[in-house]
């Protein structure tokens, strides 16, 4: 992140503009909307700014700029529609003490003035670094649709209301009552007609404050193979509303970034023979904190209910008395298949797919060998990596094919995926070679798409070259 997004008090502060044509009125257009004292250098002035100086909105020198007009000013804008002009009024009001932006010159600005959706005093502020302003123009055309022209009002309104909110406990009470009126009560309360919102406020604070508080609660959340997009939409409104955050190692960095950023977040990470952090001290945790009244989200990799030792966390909420809910996620094989441009079963192949594991709390996890050694068979095989001769071994030994496909999946979902297409024989070689340290899942039995096409491809051109 090149620019550091920032909202400036500009009420009563001089920002100076100097230029008088389009590129100036585009930037007025926008400054018209602050509180700030507004002052244009412009030798010839277009009408627009001419109406604006009269009507009283702003200040208008009908000259070029010279040293002395930036001082005191917050902000500068070099609009010139000339890269000489721009470079010289630019330099005096550096030299003023004034942040400098000159418009169209990224490398020259020391601040940038975003794409902004305005329903005062509710704003947002769209930003690409200057590398994409179409992209911008198009988030912001996206936004100014989703949010209501009600959300400005309703905004002022529940501002001065705020001293009067602070009766509420800080935190989970808070939040509730403010979600309460800008989606519910608020709205209906401004359809109502005039005054209503501020009717509705005093209601409802009543109502809340009325309210016996309420307990701690866990929500057991499946994060999906790591692609935030991948992520349910009732996970990330729990995310959103989570006083505490604990987590798996395997979480993505782009998913904790989707939680409250005052929310308490936790690494609960565990390795295979590895370090770890003990699962009673995670269920410890989980119980701590709903206990004393927060909202818990327990983040788990892929399914919550794969391989994540759930039943364990729930008897723990169980035994303490805490309520507890689960939230499915996208499995990593589900990731990983999608990814070889598979499905996990297909008619003539295989009715079913095994899940497994690759090692337990004992070590090395045995299964039933004889049955996966079969032709057609097909798992997804968790944490593999490090038990992956382990497995070679125990299915050779119980008649496998040494041809038997077998693909490696790292980073399932993300931008750095990598796919590792192998055979029995060559597994745990193969992998080795391959250096994989991200999260990877193995599915024994299914070799990606596109290898299976180039090979059938060959074998179609083998056999008409026998036939002539």
């Amino acid at each position: 992140m090149q620019h550091f997004p920032v909202f400036i008090a500009v009420a009563g502060r001089r920002i100076v503009v100097s230029g008088g044509g389009g590129a100036a009125i585009a930037k007025l257009r926008l400054l018209l909307k602050t509180e700030a004292r507004l002052t244009v250098l412009a030798a010839d002035p277009a009408p627009e700014i001419e109406r604006w100086a009269a009507e009283g909105r702003l200040t208008l020198t009908r000259r070029a700029l010279e040293p002395g007009d930036v001082l005191c000013a917050a902000l500068f804008y070099a609009a010139n529609e000339d890269a000489a002009e721009d470079a010289r009024t630019a330099a005096i009001a550096r030299a003023e003490g004034a942040l400098v932006n000159i418009v169209d010159n990224l490398e020259g600005s020391a601040f940038i003035t975003p794409a902004i959706v305005d329903r005062d005093p509710v704003v947002v502020a769209i930003g690409t670094e200057g590398a994409a302003p179409v992209l911008a123009r198009a988030i912001k055309a996206d936004l100014e649709a989703r949010l209501p022209a009600a959300l400005g009002p309703l905004a002022r309104i529940g501002k001065m209301f705020r001293k009067k909110a602070e009766d509420l406990p800080t935190g989970r009470a808070r939040r509730e009552f403010w979600r309460d009126y800008y989606f519910s009560d608020g709205p209906r309360a401004l359809a109502a007609g005039e005054g209503g919102p501020h009717a509705a406020l005093h209601d409802l604070l009543g109502r809340h404050l009325g309210r016996k508080a309420r307990p701690g609660y866990v929500f057991f959340v499946g994060a999906g193979p790591g692609d935030p997009e991948l992520l349910t939409l009732k996970a990330r409104r729990v995310l959103d509303e989570a006083d505490v955050v604990i987590h798996d190692r395997l979480i993505a960095p782009e998913i904790l970034e989707l939680a409250r950023r005052e929310a308490i977040v936790i690494d609960a990470g565990k390795e295979g023979f590895g370090a770890s952090m003990p699962q009673q001290d995670i269920n410890a945790l989980i119980v701590e904190h709903a206990r004393a009244g927060g909202q818990v989200v327990r983040l788990k990799s892929g399914d919550a209910t794969v391989f994540g030792r759930l039943d364990e966390e729930m008897d723990a909420c169980d035994a303490a008395g805490v309520g507890f809910q689960v939230l499915p996620g996208i499995t990593a094989a589900s990731a990983a298949v999608a990814a070889l441009g598979q499905s996990l079963t297909r008619r003539g192949r295989n009715a079913s797919v095994r899940f497994l594991t690759g090692h337990d709390m004992k070590g090395f996890a045995d299964h039933d060998w004889a049955a996966l050694a079969r032709p057609g068979e097909v798992a997804a095989i968790y944490m593999g990596r490090k038990a992956a001769r382990f497995i070679q071994g125990r299915l050779l030994m119980h008649g496998a094919d040494r041809g038997t496909p077998v693909s490696v999946v790292e980073n399932a979902s993300r931008p750095d995926q990598r796919i590792l297409a192998t055979a029995l024989d060559r597994f745990p070689a193969e992998l080795a070679d391959a250096r994989m340290s991200g999260p990877v899942l193995t599915i024994y039995g299914l070799a990606p798409r596109t290898a299976l096409r180039a090979l059938e491809a060959f074998q179609d051109n083998a056999e008409k070259q026998e036939l002539a």
